[in-house]
């Protein structure tokens, strides 16, 4: 067992350690959750939900303190003010819809008998979070669940060890029950020991493929309900009616916003020949408006990547895409920030590229993006589900019934129009193929999150 410690990407500065829980300490956990759980379950939804608002109001207490840390953890710029804007969002649709999400499923009326089904939790859930949206890929899974019911064991990333805490001190200060909420300090053989326990019957998993199918393997034979949200290689087409200016100026910012590492942010763009040329040049000009360095300073507008392995990643992605014939668009001269070996990285279009380079096929999850040129929607509709992976789609186009019948033949969990890198909390939050299964948000998520119950009463006679 080692301790978890999260390095700066500023400057390589050690920003927390903190060592992982013993043994005795997890399973302590794991029976104060059990215990909670049976309590709290019998606790009516509006009382629940009563406490994740002051929770919510906690927490927003905290956020400038959560600004800065979370600039020293992974490198997001002080000047977007951190994440709190879509965790109020988020906590309050939960709280708005739960009563209504949760309510009984009733029937047709048939005589001599009382029938429905009933929600009711699943019993301890284990969230393990990632650390580029640490707060909002956290709370999609956490609030919901506790409103459901259910007790709920947090494994925050190491990267950004101290969101958990935020979290804890939150959650107490709302004065939840002794043991219903626990932040857990644990390294991945401990996390897969936990899984496999039988102690867990729900597991949300936020980051890699690999890591969705070691979750997989940790759970194999215990029947633990899974929620899986992995890897994302987003499309975004360019129909020939689109707004250009609107599209250029939302698609960088999708494709570049927190230096590239978003779950739905754009990696790949298709445009229409008729726009091709000025689609590139303005998306060019505008990238180059961008300010590289430390996120800590308010001018910064693009942060380091969170680790400089992930940095590496894409500067080798670009360096084969420009090996096998890609055109680079910007120099990284004109960001002096960027330095190899560190992990501050130039933002970069691509042009001249194909599905053979990795760039357009494998997951960056950094500041690059790879434009093409299509004729038409067809072609654009076999190029954006050349992929493995499916989470968002993003159509810019004037037409709602184009987008909706192309929306239809994508394969992906949310179709978008004009508009792209946003959850909405109405909204199921899934994806197909490699990027994963189950879902969060809207009311699909509150039934993730509980199983059904019938009730079959009969009369007396």
């Amino acid at each position: 067992m080692t301790d978890q410690i999260c390095i700066s990407p500023i400057d390589g500065r050690e920003v927390a350690r903190r060592p992982v829980e013993t043994p005795e300490a997890i399973a302590t956990a794991v029976e104060g959750a059990k215990r909670a759980q049976a309590a709290w379950a019998r606790v009516p939804i509006a009382e629940r939900s009563a406490k994740m608002l002051t929770f919510l109001d906690a927490l927003l207490g905290l956020n400038q303190q959560i600004i800065p840390e979370l600039a020293l953890q992974m490198g997001r710029p002080v000047r977007y003010g951190g994440e709190m804007r879509g965790v109020e969002e988020r906590v309050k649709h939960c709280v708005e819809t739960a009563e209504a999400a949760l309510a009984d499923v009733v029937p047709p009326a048939k005589s001599g008998f009382r029938r429905f089904i009933r929600r009711t939790p699943l019993g301890t859930v284990l969230v393990i979070a990632p650390w580029n949206y640490p707060f909002l890929t956290a709370v999609n899974t956490i609030v919901p669940a506790l409103i459901a019911g259910n007790a709920v064991l947090l494994k925050h990333a190491a990267q950004t060890i101290l969101v958990g805490e935020r979290f804890q001190e939150a959650m107490d200060k709302a004065g939840l029950p002794d043991g219903l909420f626990r932040n857990l300090v644990l390294d991945h053989e401990q996390s897969a020991t936990l899984i496999g326990s039988g102690a867990i019957d729900h597991v949300n998993f936020t980051g890699s493929v690999a890591g969705g199918k070691a979750v997989e393997r940790a759970a194999a034979g215990t029947f633990a309900s899974l929620g899986l949200e992995l890897g994302g290689k987003d499309p975004a087409y360019v129909r020939e009616d689109a707004d250009l200016d609107f599209a250029i100026e939302n698609l960088v910012d999708g494709a570049f916003y927190n230096s590239g590492q978003c779950c739905c942010g754009i990696e790949r763009v298709y445009v229409h020949e008729k726009h091709y040329d000025r689609f590139v040049e303005g998306a060019v000009a505008l990238t180059s408006n961008y300010v590289l360095g430390n996120p800590l300073d308010d001018a910064t507008t693009l942060g380091p990547m969170s680790a400089v392995r992930f940095a590496d990643t894409v500067r080798a992605q670009t360096a084969e895409a420009l090996a096998k014939g890609a055109k680079a668009h910007l120099d990284p001269k004109a960001f002096p920030a960027d330095r190899e070996g560190t992990a501050y990285l130039a933002p970069q279009i691509l042009t001249n590229v194909d599905h053979s380079m990795r760039v357009m096929t494998e997951e960056s999850f950094g500041p690059v993006v790879g434009i093409m040129k299509v004729s038409g929607d067809e072609e654009a509709l076999t190029l954006m589900n050349d992929s493995p992976y499916g989470l968002t789609a993003s159509i810019w186009t004037k037409d709602v019934e184009v987008a909706e019948a192309l929306g239809d033949r994508i394969e992906t969990g949310t179709v978008f129009m004009n508009r792209c890198d946003y959850l909405d909390p109405a909204l199921a939050w899934t994806g197909v193929k490699d990027t994963g299964r189950g879902a969060s948000l809207s009311e699909i998520g509150f039934h993730q999150l509980t199983r059904p119950k019938s009730f079959h009463l009969r009369e007396a006679s």
